[in-house]
């Protein structure tokens, strides 16, 4: 087979296992290989995002003696790259005839036959997955990568979901929880440690009275037993004296994000009504804290959340949009717009603006109140990141709640066993 023959592959190449050399070595025999490696955004649009970033998966397939050219694919469709190269041959596995790749893989033999061009498909190596591999490496999690990987999540999908969980268990469920939807895969990007969650777990209001040291042996437990990266709910930082003690505390554990919000004075839940006795910090003791923050962390990577509460305390938007180009220049990698509405009006009047300004920061909605609202329409509007901040909790007080009266007005169990887990759904879940 003559070398000038052009050889298209197109790869996401984030564990490079056997299964891929004899793919190569395949197309090798055939001409000049070019692969086209999937970006991290195209591989987050129907799975999870890759281990490694899209520069470090360039520079292994770049030194594979089977591999003479990498160039971008942006997205799982081969249209554009292939009308570029017009190659001779694509080469994949067999193991995209059915699955989300399929629809992909009868527009690949259209199009070559535009040019005469061939696919050939290799038998799928045996006993090979990089799913198995994936799973096992989840299993160890470098700290750092783990640090890393939200700030990877936001840069390549259209919006990250977040998921409160307040303890190891419903970390557990966010870490294994997948469903497929219009051939997608549909799961939770991260967690989130909510100061009020942590707070009724253990039987105290959510008014500071559960210091950042007992959160964080929490906080630790669940870490232990997951790999997704976690964004921390640190109310108003504390002290500033001892912000740096929590920051680093944070970023030891493998946190990826901390959200502080800019309220002063006697802590209250901002979905309260009375907000007596809490008031704003002004922007320049609140750029004071970002400004340590950014001093404080060790890597870039670990995340500043500004979290402003100008629509709570009834200040408006002229107030937040000159709080979040403050907090911004202050360093802030994150903004944090809350509102308390039963529609996102509000929050949308803000990003309307803020997504223009020449300091705008990834915005992040809280919906506790605004329910209705559907991530689309967050994305649409110029968010990048959705926290369901309580759900966990909120769904499991009922059913525990149910659980016990049944058991107490039956005397036994009995009436409640077709409507809870089994054992064994337990026992699988965490084993």
């Amino acid at each position: 087979m003559k070398k000038k023959n052009l050889v298209y592959v197109g790869l996401s190449a984030d564990i490079l296992h056997e299964g891929h050399i004899n793919i190569l070595k395949v197309a090798n025999k055939l001409g000049v290989v070019i692969v086209g490696l999937l970006t991290d955004q195209a591989i987050a649009s129907y799975k999870k995002i890759p281990h490694l970033s899209y520069r470090q998966r360039e520079i292994v397939l770049k030194n594979i003696k089977f591999v003479n050219k990498v160039i971008p694919q942006k997205t799982l469709d081969y249209t554009y790259n292939l009308n570029l190269i017009k190659p001779h041959f694509v080469v994949h596995g067999n193991d995209w005839k059915s699955g989300v790749q399929k629809e992909t893989r009868a527009k690949v033999i259209k199009i070559l036959k535009k040019w005469g061009g061939k696919l050939i498909e290799p038998s799928y190596t045996k006993n090979i997955s990089s799913t198995l591999i994936k799973k096992k490496i989840s299993e160890i999690v470098p700290t750092e990568n783990r640090v890393s990987r939200l700030k990877r999540l936001i840069y390549s999908k259209d919006i990250v979901r977040i998921l409160e969980s307040h303890n190891s268990l419903t970390g557990l469920i966010i870490e294994n929880l997948n469903i497929k939807k219009n051939k997608k895969d549909l799961d939770f990007d991260g967690m989130w440690s909510s100061s009020l969650t942590d707070s009724a777990t253990k039987g105290k209001p959510d008014n500071s009275s559960v210091d950042f040291s007992s959160r964080i042996t929490s906080l630790n437990e669940m870490m232990d037993v997951t790999s997704k990266p976690l964004v921390f709910d640190a109310d108003n930082g504390g002290q500033l004296e001892h912000l740096p003690f929590l920051v680093r505390s944070l970023e030891r554990s493998g946190v990826s994000a901390i959200m502080m919000e800019d309220k002063v004075g006697l802590k209250r839940n901002s979905l309260f009504k009375d907000q007596s006795g809490t008031k704003q910090d002004s922007i320049n003791e609140f750029c004071k804290k970002i400004r340590l923050i950014i001093k404080t962390r060790k890597s870039e990577d670990f995340l500043v959340g500004a979290r402003i509460e100008s629509f709570i305390l009834g200040k408006g938007l002229k107030d937040a949009l000159k709080r979040a180009e403050s907090y911004s220049k202050a360093g802030a990698d994150l903004i944090l717009i809350h509102s308390k509405e039963k529609t996102p009006n509000q929050i949308f009047s803000f990003s309307k603006i803020f997504k223009k300004s020449k300091f705008y920061k990834p915005l992040v909605s809280v919906p506790s109140t605004y329910s209705k609202t559907t991530e689309k329409m967050l994305i649409n509007n110029g968010f990048k990141i959705v926290i369901y901040a309580n759900h966990m909790l909120r769904a499991a007080y009922p059913a525990m709640q149910n659980a016990a009266n049944t058991i107490l007005k039956n005397q036994r169990s009995f009436e409640l066993e077709n409507k809870i887990s089994s054992v064994k759904e337990v026992i699988n879940l965490i084993k």
